[in-house]
């Protein structure tokens, strides 16, 4: 039977199930077409970033595109906005979970919930520390490898990031949301590959909470505390242009008086980055949603999916910046 998917209200797996097994009556849209409904529950982390927007109109768009009826909700930020709005959709009986977690932790109880109700959940960007039995799969980056890309290239490039010429690389980081998985990752990733180079030391670390606010203000901190910073590494560029306006305040140019090294590769941070404003890059692509629609219908076609489904990225320098600025699509 062919499954063409439109936009619609929500129907349970239950009610799939008897499609999939070719009940006439079920398989039929209201206008007695052979159409199959699908209703997908999003809970997105917030609106903390530019990546985050873009990843949100990623979804959003490509829902649409496939014809899933769509129920977004954003959860500002906070890990118990995200778990009701959950709970909500097991309510209302959709066919498919998605939600990209604020924290790692805490979502035990809410996913085996949804498990109860033999409603299936990918996470999207970000992971969970849960029984791995109580999702179908996790689309999205390898934070720890993002981290590492950074750290490497500060290694190969350390003579240059010696700004003060005093033998040591004195490098301040702007952290995501505490406990989630990129902060957690990327400074794990970060950390290992500078290893390498002993005069390379990270002599402060403070959340900026994925923000271009919260950058600004603990860059400000770390500037009034310490006035031999070499390099910034971010967790995002969000973060790393708010470092950008504190550093240039502090009557400093960013990229040459202080290195900075962000991870994202948004409109704006790569825009920096081709001033020489921002040093280096790391991709975090935030398009992650026709492979979440194409997920999720493999999901709900009783498809067998992988564990792990990672995306596509890269890494730019200014040179590279430039060379892709102007068909940048985020």
């Amino acid at each position: 039977m062919k499954k063409t998917l439109v936009a619609a209200v929500a129907i349970s797996l239950s009610t799939f199930a008897l499609t999939s097994c070719g009940s006439d009556d079920a398989a039929s849209g209201s206008d007695g077409s052979d159409d199959v409904k699908i209703t997908m529950g999003f809970a997105q982390v917030g609106a903390e970033s530019g990546w985050r927007t873009a990843n949100t109109k990623s979804i959003q768009e490509s829902a649409a595109d496939a014809g899933i009826d769509l129920k977004f909700t954003d959860a500002q930020g906070k890990q118990e906005n995200q778990i009701q709005a959950i709970r909500s959709y097991i309510q209302q009986k959709v066919d498919v979970i998605a939600f990209s977690p604020v924290v790692e932790t805490g979502f035990d109880a809410v996913l085996q919930e949804a498990k109860a109700a033999n409603i299936p959940v990918i996470l999207t960007d970000r992971a969970v520390d849960a029984d791995p039995s109580l999702y179908k799969t996790f689309l999205g980056s390898d934070f720890v490898v993002e981290g590492e890309k950074a750290g490497q290239w500060l290694v190969d490039n350390a003579k240059d990031s010696d700004v003060n010429g005093d033998g040591t690389i004195n490098v301040v980081q702007l952290e995501g949301t505490t406990g989630a998985a990129p902060a957690i990752d990327r400074a794990e990733g970060f950390a290992d590959k500078i290893k390498a180079d002993d005069s390379i030391e990270v002599t402060a670390s403070q959340t900026g909470d994925f923000t271009r606010d919260g950058g600004k203000q603990v860059m400000e901190s770390f500037l009034q505390s310490d006035d031999s910073i070499d390099v910034v590494f971010a967790h995002n560029d969000d973060m790393g242009l708010g470092a950008i306006e504190a550093i240039e305040a502090a009557g400093l140019e960013p990229g040459k008086d202080i290195k900075i090294i962000t991870i994202d590769a948004v409109k704006d941070g790569m825009t920096a980055l081709s001033e020489g404003k921002i040093n280096y890059i790391v991709e975090c692509n935030p398009l992650l949603g026709p492979q979440l629609m194409d997920l999720a219908q493999q999901v709900i076609d009783g498809e067998e999916v992988p564990a792990r489904v990672l995306t596509e990225e890269s890494a730019f320098d200014q040179a590279q910046a430039k060379d892709v600025l102007a068909d940048r699509q985020y």
